[in-house]
């Protein structure tokens, strides 16, 4: 890239800096995204450092899967959302553990100040045919909004404590998109290992809630991107302006979709006008 280019990329992202100056943005990464962690890393503590305020939830699916593999625990998923049961729930903290202090570590490491975020999701049991799953009943803003204006990047587990101070397993999508509209988050970013929601082999820039229902009803949204899609409409319904679905395998996809006219990945939207 030649020095008008460099020069060019500065003046494209100006507006956005400004745009997002001081206010929150939701990152969801883990899973297949965190076999490319260190330039996600790069994008958060870079947005922290120009006066955005990341918020990190992760996930971990492949790990769990890795973990109850050795433990010849049997995965099963019923409509993308991981059967949980006392054994599994275990793991799944113990994984979970591991990931949160794998990311506050990296991001300590290229300059930012990170902690864990502990016990701020509350739930109740979403169904019991998926055992130890929660649904999210409140999350607790107040003590998310203390670690940002203490100057700290949370970094939260999608774990959610139920009566007795139980633990249950959450979607990692879902729990994004949760503290996204308890924040009043400017945007959701769900960072996954595809390059957003694809029709008939072509990449979808938008699309709207409508669209989006049809297509989970044809089967065509599947698997573990029913419950991303469905993350990124509860997010914009729920007023959180922008909600975007993109490829975390693509070095600094985080940066080319804040930054940037084109942007990268599916954005959710209301209507799709484009």
């Amino acid at each position: 890239m030649n020095l008008n280019n460099k020069t060019q990329v500065l003046i494209e992202a100006l507006p956005y800096i400004k745009k997002y100056h001081g206010k929150i943005v939701v990152i969801k990464f883990g899973g297949n995204a965190m076999s490319e962690i260190k330039p996600v890393i790069e994008d958060i503590v870079l947005l922290k450092h120009i006066g955005i305020k990341p918020v990190v939830v992760h996930g971990g699916g492949p790990e769990i899967d890795k973990e109850l593999k050795k433990a010849k625990i049997k995965t099963r998923f019923i409509n993308g959302l991981r059967y949980t049961d006392n054994k599994t729930i275990k793991i799944v903290e113990k994984v979970f553990s591991k990931i949160n202090k794998n990311i506050i570590l990296n991001l300590k490491k290229h300059g930012a100040k990170a902690i864990n975020a502990p016990g701020i999701i509350k739930v109740k049991q979403k169904n019991p045919k998926l055992g130890l799953v929660g649904e999210i009943t409140k999350i607790n803003d107040n003590k998310i909004l203390k670690i940002i204006n203490n100057g700290f990047i949370p970094v939260i587990s999608p774990l959610g404590t139920g009566n007795g101070s139980k633990h249950y397993n959450i979607n990692a999508d879902t729990a994004a998109s949760n503290v996204a509209v308890a924040l009043k988050a400017e945007k959701l970013t769900i960072l996954t290992n595809v390059n957003g929601v694809m029709i008939n082999g072509k990449l979808q820039p938008h699309i709207d809630f409508k669209a989006a229902k049809k297509e989970i009803k044809k089967g065509v949204i599947n698997k573990g991107m029913i419950p991303k899609v469905e993350a990124c409409i509860y997010a914009v319904k729920n007023k959180c302006p922008k909600a975007h679905l993109i490829n975390g395998l693509v070095p600094h996809s985080l940066l080319l979709e804040i930054f940037t006219d084109k942007g990268i990945g599916t954005e959710i939207v209301y209507k799709n006008n484009a």
